[in-house]
């Protein structure tokens, strides 16, 4: 499983395209949009602060996929570690 190392700035996300958003649960979530059509049709990608791991959500009607060179910008970047499930 991929997550955002822990001392790593969440903050720093927002330089990939991530946006922070507060839960009502007092969770910070900070989602990506990788596809998005309509209601019916998208794929987010988010980071709880409070695990720090990769989850997807998505809609129907579309491709679930992310994008291989954007992933591999946030490991390059640093951000990213390999962790046992």
């Amino acid at each position: 499983m991929l997550k955002i190392k822990d001392d790593v700035d969440l903050k720093e996300l927002e330089k990939f395209g991530f946006e922070a958003e507060e839960c009502p649960n007092g969770v910070i979530r900070y989602r990506k949009t990788i596809y998005e059509d309509d209601d019916l049709a998208y794929f987010y990608l988010d980071i709880y602060d409070c695990d720090r791991e990769f989850d997807s959500i998505w809609g129907t009607g579309h491709k679930n996929f992310i994008d291989i060179e954007f992933l591999f910008d946030l490991i390059q970047a640093g951000l990213v570690e390999k962790v046992e499930e």
